[in-house]
């Protein structure tokens, strides 16, 4: 097909004119940056003038950034959730937005261990639509002929509750997914899933993952790239192959459905779609069986071209998992996005891991940026940012979040044109997580107290701890150490905590951790029961000396708890006397607490 010369992109060759017009929008935005982000804050300021909220800071309709930076403090969720209940509970007057509130999109846990509600309106979907149609266009210039086949993606809705004033509260993923811009999207040859939209939308995570993973079997030849989300979820859907491979291959060798499946839907697709191929399930059994599973993304999908997949912050402890079942295939890292905000995407989708930024889309949203660390604190513009410095992500959003601080600390790279490129170095004051589950010290620390309450009439405390994310199990989870002092009875010598007293520990740590990580724990099952290794006495003694004789100050040394270092975590498991898991599930319904 012949591209219109006049739609040419300084970005390389586009395949066709449609990506030629998205290459062609991403130029225009990113060359007058500054221009497009002083017409979105006043198109924002202007559409919201009469809400409560910005009247309480007398805005007096202003619309340019010297008064709304003057008069607008820097939030955090804290300081606006009073208002984000308000509506949660059914006011309908504009306290935040001029527009109605469509749903709330739920992001990670408050200090209280619910999940936040994130205002939004249903316009966003037409600009986080418009953010994913421009993924593709970049993709073709580096990897050609992904129109000659499909992919093989991973993606589930999430459960979804409603406040109580009747608004869903969901994920924005699966407000997405269940949009009509995904289930009735048109046609893209560069863009097709072996995925049918029944096991998508398929509630249960058994059968979406086992349909999804049966159509992406059966259909291997044409697969061109894999994906998920995140790394994790990837790491998952191999799991579940590896527990399943039988079950499938019998499948794929009668034509038959596994009677697990039960939903009616995917029942009614899968019937016109599965047909009897004794010569794939040989294959399959051939693969599955054999012991060493390193590569066999390659060798069951042999036309994979790149895993799509998140791998930058704390995704990147999957890299070499990856790695090792895919034989070594790129990593691509497409977009940068939040419950907030869609933010930006990455132009060079193939390069390393840890060379990955993303190029901020300026229409999606007014961005400020926080000085991280630096003594400074005096907030610039998405323009004015310096290279090789670190900023904390302030957004301003049409949805009515005003200068909100997002939590994500950025540095920049460098710049498209005058919008400039960020790697996404980590979420701040998140010390575990394993796939959505964001877990800080603070809620750490609660944890490990109510945990050691269990102890106490053992005369047994915990002395010190830290932990880490195990990401070499699939699913991964946590691993926390702890050093124990028991107390001498003499009464009792013997009266040390049992075994089934620290798996015990181990549950209500997991009960003491927010609702996101007990989700991935029960309605996910994308995090593995919690570990407590019970180290020596004395452990952490070493751990300092070990720390000050590679120049920590004794007078300044504080226990780290988290550690990822590896003579560090070498040193704890060598030290490691006990190992104790949950032994049951931890509490965790769909329905907010009220």
């Amino acid at each position: 097909m012949a591209v219109d010369s006049t739609l040419s992109s300084p970005l390389g060759p586009p395949v066709c004119d449609k990506d030629a017009k998205a290459l062609r929008f991403i130029e225009e935005m990113t060359r007058n940056a500054d221009a497009v982000q002083e017409r979105v804050l006043a198109e924002i300021l202007s559409r919201n003038a009469e809400t409560e909220y910005l009247k309480r800071f007398k805005l007096d309709g202003a619309t340019d950034r010297e008064t709304f930076k003057t008069k607008i403090p820097v939030i955090t969720y804290d300081d606006v959730q009073p208002e984000i209940q308000r509506i949660a509970n059914g006011d309908r007057s504009p306290i935040l937005s001029a527009h109605p509130i469509s749903e709330f999109l739920t992001s990670s846990g408050t200090s209280a261990g619910e999940r936040k509600l994130m205002p939004t309106i249903k316009e966003e979907l037409d600009r986080r639509q418009l953010l994913y149609s421009l993924l593709m266009p970049v993709m073709n210039l580096y990897v050609p002929g992904l129109d000659k086949g499909k992919g093989l993606y991973f993606l589930f809705v999430k459960s979804e509750t409603r406040t109580p004033s009747g608004l869903l509260a969901r994920p924005v993923l699966t407000s997405y997914y269940k949009s009509e811009h995904f289930k009735t999207r048109p046609y893209d040859p560069y863009n097709v899933y072996t995925s049918p939209n029944e096991a998508i939308l398929c509630p249960d995570s058994f059968q979406s993952m086992y349909t999804q993973m049966l159509c992406g079997l059966i259909e291997r030849n044409q697969v061109l790239r894999l994906g998920a989300v995140f790394a994790s979820g990837l790491l998952r859907a191999i799991r579940f192959l590896q527990l399943n491979w039988v079950e499938l291959a019998h499948d794929i060798r009668t034509g038959t459905l596994n009677s697990k499946i039960t939903d009616q839907k995917l029942k009614n697709h899968m019937k016109h779609f599965i047909k009897p191929d004794p010569e794939l399930a040989s294959f399959v059994i051939q693969e599955c069986s054999n012991e060493n599973w390193e590569g066999i993304i390659t060798r069951i999908w042999p036309n994979t071209k790149y895993l799509d997949v998140i791998v930058t912050g704390a995704m990147a402890q999957y890299i070499p998992t990856l790695n090792y079942y895919s034989g070594g295939l790129p990593l691509a890292c497409t977009m940068y996005a939040s419950s907030e905000c869609y933010f930006g995407l990455n132009l060079n989708p193939m390069c390393k891991p840890s060379e990955v930024s993303y190029t901020i889309m300026p229409n999606m949203a007014y961005f400020e940026f926080l000085p991280h660390e630096s003594g400074s604190t005096r907030i610039v513009d998405l323009a004015d940012v310096e290279v090789g410095k670190e900023y904390e992500l302030v957004i301003t959003t049409y949805a009515g979040l005003y200068r909100y601080r997002v939590g994500d600390i950025l540095r920049v790279t460098g710049f498209h044109n005058s919008a400039p490129q960020f790697h996404f170095v980590r979420r701040k004051n998140v010390l575990l997580s394993i796939d959505s589950d964001k877990t800080d010290e603070s809620e750490l620390q609660r944890a490990v107290e109510n945990a050691s309450k269990l102890l106490v009439k053992f005369n047994t405390s915990v002395v010190e701890y830290t932990s880490y994310a195990d990401t070499e199990t699939i699913p991964g989870h946590y691993v926390i150490y702890w050093e124990l002092l028991t107390k001498t009875d003499s009464a009792n010598s013997s009266n040390s905590p049992s075994h089934e007293v620290l798996n015990k520990c181990c549950l209500e740590m997991e009960e003491s951790l927010n609702s996101v990580y007990r989700q991935c724990r029960v309605g996910d099952h994308s995090i593995g029961p919690l570990e407590i290794r019970v180290v020596k006495s004395g452990t952490f003694e070493e751990l300092m000396d070990y720390a000050i004789s590679r120049g920590a100050s004794i007078n300044q040394y504080k226990v780290p708890r988290c550690v990822n270092f590896t003579p560090i975590m070498e040193l704890l498991d060598s030290r490691v006397v006990s190992v104790h898991f949950s032994q049951d599930l931890p509490h965790w319904t769909p329905e907010r607490r009220r």
